[in-house]
């Protein structure tokens, strides 16, 4: 019959069209963002400018920091850096739980606030000049404080743990 074949052609066509149209607009996606994760400004992204898994790095007056590690390739990337970074912190909970979101401010010897950020995750990493800090870190309404001293060659690390149960 006739109606037949003109419905199947109409439908292959409408088949078609609904491919091409979903390739192409996988295809645009793909080229409007060349990272992987986000956007450049997309701070939050794993694969921005960066490259390697790394979230994208932010600056805050003359002090460089990035935070994250909830994924895996974010996590291993973040691990992988600590030795670049003049300070390394680390945010965990229950059983090495990691914990995202902590409010983070890093005070100079002299009182000043030299850093006031929230962890996208559970590593944070900050490039200070050398010399001796105070850290406190805020999860749920409860603090805790650090003193660091970031030595002029190599690393200073902290750690943090909530018992959050």
């Amino acid at each position: 019959m006739k109606t037949e074949g003109t419905q199947g052609r109409i439908l292959t066509v409408a088949v078609a069209a609904a491919l091409a149209l979903g390739l192409a607009g996988g295809a645009y996606a793909q080229q409007a963002s060349d990272t992987t994760g986000g956007t450049t400004t997309d701070n939050t992204s794993a694969g921005n400018t960066n490259g390697g898994g790394m979230p994208q790095v932010q600056q805050q007056g003359d002090v460089s920091f990035v935070s994250g590690g909830v994924g895996l390739d974010e996590s291993r990337a973040l691990q992988a850096a600590q030795s670049q970074w003049p300070l390394s912190l680390r945010f965990t909970g229950p059983a090495s739980n990691f914990l995202a979101n902590v409010h983070v401010r890093i005070v100079d010897a002299q009182g000043g606030d030299v850093l006031t950020a929230t962890s996208r995750g559970p590593f944070m990493l900050v490039r200070l000049r050398p010399g001796r800090y105070s850290v406190h870190a805020a999860y749920e309404d409860r603090e805790q404080t650090r003193t660091v001293s970031v030595p002029p060659t190599g690393t200073a690390r902290a750690s943090f743990y909530w018992n959050t149960q």
